[in-house]
């Protein structure tokens, strides 16, 4: 069985992989928002689907810029987690 510090250890690692993996998209789709917002509020346009267009673009040209470390990222965390798992087989 494994130990109660292993499992919130797992976890607490995934979460922070998750965090730091998604957070540039997640910023430059906010700061892409922002300023859709801005520029509405100070044109008067209040149409709903104009954010969509520019967020799509900008998070996948980010995508396209930094998805090679995202996916250094991903594979960093699983093959340590993978390299781990005889240890946690043998806390049973």
């Amino acid at each position: 069985m494994i130990s109660q510090e292993a499992i919130l250890d797992i976890a607490r690692e995934a979460i922070y992989c998750i965090i730091v993996t998604s957070a540039p998209l997640l910023l430059v789709s906010l700061v892409i928002g922002l300023i859709v917002s801005i520029f509405q509020t100070i044109t008067s346009i209040q149409e709903q689907t104009l954010t969509f267009v520019p967020k799509i673009l900008a998070v996948f040209a980010t995508m396209m810029l930094i998805g090679s470390w995202m996916l250094g990222n991903m594979s960093t965390f699983m093959s340590d987690l993978w390299s781990s798992f005889s240890y946690y087989l043998s806390m049973g």
